[in-house]
């Protein structure tokens, strides 16, 4: 009996070489959007003070690079205004997550807890050793059971993947965008103009407007396949996609409530990092969502 338990060598091997490729995904990605804000920061030190601006920038960008890596998880949990579980009011929380980490062969990650009326749920952190797995007041007031415990499984996909790196960087290089355009509007200043090429009106607005809008489009390159990803992990770990299904479709049935919620920079910066994107409401802004459609995802699970 005990040795019909044992996983075959093959097995053992595709999951050796599935963990093994994931990690080399999440290595290359990080290492991408890193450069990229080198990248960025190197043009827009060079445009507003030469060689001399480049160099400033790519100081800034050294150190922001450092801090991405090792802290990005904790700022986004300030950002979110995220504090430790109360694990004595919400204890079903831990013990679900305990069993499916258990279950999954991840070591239990850290449990965090938003107060905020908006149903969702986010990972984040570095690794496997060094994940965060964070639920709102809302989303513990609106789901049953059943369907909390599936997005749970669905955030530990996410972990298991090795996802909450690349997003969470992708969340703080979103921010770092923004402090982009707000150096690019007062780069004059800043850097006392460009002595060998001269600033020009238009070169400006394009970085101011430019700026923004490369961010969300690095929110949507990282997190529209994964979430399938994290769908169907999570429907794996726990049997069944249903209620993983239904827990979609209740978040999808809230957002009328948020058609007159006005989402604050922390909020939008870490939109991509969620369940699922609250504040898309519909229309031309699904065109820029940092999420599949919620009707696709569960036509997926329910498939």
């Amino acid at each position: 009996m005990f040795c019909q338990q044992l996983p075959s060598y093959a097995t053992y091997t595709q999951w050796y070489e599935d963990k093994e490729n994931a990690l080399v995904k999440s290595v290359a990605k990080t290492t991408l959007l890193l450069a990229i804000i080198t990248g960025l920061f190197l043009g827009i030190g060079y445009y507003f003070g030469g060689r001399s601006g480049a160099l400033m920038a790519l100081g800034i960008a050294t150190v922001m690079n450092f801090g991405m890596y090792w802290f990005s998880d904790k700022l986004v949990l300030k950002m979110q205004g995220a504090k430790p579980l109360d694990t004595n009011q919400y204890g079903y929380i831990k013990s679900m997550v305990h069993e499916l980490a258990t279950a999954d062969g991840l070591p239990m990650p850290k449990l965090y807890f938003v107060d905020t009326p908006i149903p969702n749920a986010f990972a984040t952190g570095r690794s496997h050793s060094h994940s965060v797995v964070a639920v709102t007041r809302g989303i513990t007031e609106l789901l049953e059971p059943d369907e909390l415990r599936g997005v749970l499984a669905h955030e530990l996909g996410h972990v298991k993947n090795r996802d909450m790196l690349v997003s969470t960087i992708a969340a703080t290089l979103a921010g770092a965008i923004s402090f982009l355009a707000d150096m690019a509007m007062w780069g004059g200043a800043l850097f006392g103009g460009n002595d060998e090429e001269g600033n020009n009106l238009p070169g400006t607005l394009a970085m101011i407007f430019l700026a923004p809008f490369a961010a969300m489009l690095i929110q949507m390159a990282v997190s529209r396949t994964r979430e399938f990803g994290a769908d169907t992990h999570g429907a794996k770990l726990i049997g069944t996609g249903e209620p993983l299904a239904r827990a979609l479709a209740k978040l999808e049935g809230f957002k009328p409530n948020m058609a007159r919620y006005r989402p604050t920079p922390a909020e939008q910066s870490t939109a991509h990092l969620m369940f699922t994107n609250m504040f898309n409401l519909g229309g031309l802004t699904s065109l820029f969502s940092t999420h599949p459609s919620t009707a696709e995802r569960i036509k997926r699970l329910r498939r």
